[in-house]
């Protein structure tokens, strides 16, 4: 038994003792090339584990065909490999010196679509853009996506049935070092939408039907089909939505297209927590039903309750989808608000309309306001009915962590004295931000605020029609809304009493920012900035400069800010102070 056991161990001991490293070695090419040819080799893959010299020796023997193999898909087709093996101290060495040569040149190029795609646009420059070109190295992978710009242009266009009229070649003289392309597409017939089959869902057909972004007889476009299917996810009523073309139902030129549908949660509660140096900490609990009607009315209550801040709002929307996404909206709004400088109780009613106007959406409405306020120590009320114009826009990477993007909004407001209002007044602003990647892991942030308007009675806006600067989101190491012209010292006034409590706005505003970030592991940076601006009457600009650091966490609800922050430039108090927020970047 024993003479047994030791006849089968025997040879497998020795194939362990005879185990040695193996490294490889290629040289004399480029380092793309060298990269991409030692991703083929297999005997590459065997160098960071013990192999036998018999292992290596078969791997050896076919690794020069590997490699010239590895080289033809970038036009080397006459590469020279010379290689060795040797046996070194640490175990075995494979050296393998490649002299690629000369690219294989393309001669000869013939590229086709027959049909009707032959007079599209977009097929005729796919055609006219191939490569490689007459006179160009030949390269496989620019081959392959020049053929796949072509068969995008006829699927994108509805020519879903092209296909090769003969199978592709492209054909390589080795010893002339010369490469043909012959390339044919039949496009077929372009094909149109057909009709729109609906699942069973919680809306009519015909309501559904307002979604889709195409016209009976347009032209197929798979464009068109992600756009519609947008439309769906975006109207906030399904859990699960999905839009697939029915090829195989197909009759004629009309593809059928199902759409799948189920219902969202109908009612949505919401409740949460926060901290926030302008308002104090607070709770938010809100209401949401995402649709009220078969024509997917929306209702949506909201109840935001912080230290300085009391807000309890209710609004309604009619969604009118179509071409331009419309919807009419109804809200109605109770102010509480007590900041460094006012005090200030408001009711707010509103209708507007908003829709995509030009890649922007706007909004045109009307609001009345009315309440009473406190501002420097004067009391005041007021009513006011004012027409409301703005225009958003905003693109980025991902909204909810940009690394790239860019928002912007102009916003236009005006009142004339007498209709239900007590002053008339004009007001402009646009807000614009920009983040742009400064390296891995690194962003730079900049905003830029501008306002201006003209009043009749300055005294009778309410503090939310007037611009202020100071706090987390627009100049930093100042409280919230205290930089801003201030009213003149009265003979009643205490002898005591501060610049920073007779602050009343201004008619004017400019704030700008520029912020970089580092985060030093994927949710965890820091951060460096400087503010700067002003709100001001007349033409009494003081600048007032901010500047601190802060800790960045991107958190499951958005990226919580921490900054130290101290003015820099400013007639006002100079002191540290601390600012939280959290919120999306754009």
């Amino acid at each position: 038994m024993l003479c047994w056991l030791v006849s089968v161990l025997a040879p497998l001991l020795a194939g362990v003792a005879s185990a040695a490293e193996l490294t490889v070695n290629l040289e004399g090419l480029p380092e793309e090339l060298k990269e991409a040819v030692e991703g083929q080799l297999t005997l590459r893959n065997y160098t960071n584990r013990d192999v036998t010299p018999a292992q290596v020796r078969r791997l050896f023997n076919t690794a020069e065909a590997e490699i010239r193999s590895a080289l033809e898909p970038y036009g080397y087709y006459n590469a020279q490999v010379m290689s060795s093996l040797q046996t070194t101290d640490k175990g075995l060495k494979a050296l393998f010196r490649v002299t690629p040569g000369e690219q294989v040149k393309v001669v000869s190029k013939k590229v086709t679509v027959t049909g009707e795609a032959a007079q599209i646009n977009q097929v005729r420059r796919a055609i006219r853009r191939f490569k490689p070109d007459e006179g160009e190295p030949l390269n496989h992978g620019v081959y392959e996506q020049s053929k796949e710009n072509i068969e995008s242009a006829l699927l994108n266009n509805g020519f879903l049935r092209m296909k090769p009229a003969r199978p592709p070649r492209v054909e390589v003289t080795r010893k002339a070092n010369t490469a043909t392309i012959d390339l044919e597409y039949e496009s077929g017939p372009r094909m149109k939408f057909g009709n729109v089959r609906f699942s069973e869902a919680q809306f009519p057909p015909e309501f559904l039907e307002r979604y889709i972004p195409w016209q009976p007889g347009d032209y197929y476009s798979p464009d068109e089909l992600l756009a519609f299917q947008q439309r769906l996810v975006d109207a906030d009523y399904f859990a699960t939505v999905s839009v697939q073309p029915d090829l195989k139902n197909a009759q004629g030129v009309d593809v059928p297209i199902n759409v799948e549908l189920s219902p969202a949660k109908r009612t949505i509660y919401t409740a949460g927590a926060y901290v926030s140096t302008d308002t104090g900490p607070g709770v938010r609990v809100g209401l949401q039903r995402r649709w009220v009607t078969r024509s997917g009315h929306k209702f949506q209550a909201d109840i935001d309750y912080a230290q300085r801040l009391h807000a309890y709002s209710t609004s309604y929307r009619i969604p009118l989808p179509g071409p331009n996404d419309k919807s009419l909206n109804f809200g109605v709004t109770h102010r509480d608000e007590d900041t460094a400088t006012s005090q200030s109780k408001s009711d707010r009613a509103a209708i507007n309309e908003t829709r995509k106007w030009h890649g922007f959406t706007r909004t045109l409405g009307l609001q009345y306001l009315a309440g009473t306020y406190e501002v420097a120590d004067q009391n005041h009320n007021t009513h006011l009915l004012f027409g409301e114009a703005t225009l958003t826009k905003k693109k980025a990477n991902d909204f909810f962590f940009p690394r790239r993007g860019w928002s912007m909004a102009y916003g236009l407001r005006f009142a004339p004295e007498g209709l239900l209002s007590d002053t008339s007044f004009t007001q402009l602003t646009a807000d614009g931000k920009y983040i742009f990647p400064a390296g891995r892991r690194q962003r730079v942030l900049m905003r830029l605020s501008l306002g201006t308007m003209v009043v009749d009675d300055f005294n009778q806006l309410p503090p939310e029609l007037r611009f202020f600067a100071g706090g987390d989101r627009s100049i930093r190491g100042f409280d919230y809304q205290t930089v801003g012209s201030t009213r003149e010292v009265l003979p009643t006034d205490p002898p005591d009493i501060k610049p920073e409590n007779l602050v009343i706005g201004g008619t004017k505003l400019a704030v700008a920012s520029i912020e970089y970030e580092r985060y030093f592991v994927r949710d965890w940076g820091a951060a460096v900035f400087v503010d700067g601006g002003d709100a001001w009457r007349g033409a009494d600009f003081n600048l007032n400069i901010g500047a601190g650091v802060g800790v960045r966490w991107r958190s499951p609800v958005g990226v919580v800010r921490l900054d130290v922050a101290k003015p820099v430039k400013s007639n006002l108090a100079d002191a540290i102070r601390f600012h939280i927020s959290i919120g999306p970047d754009l």
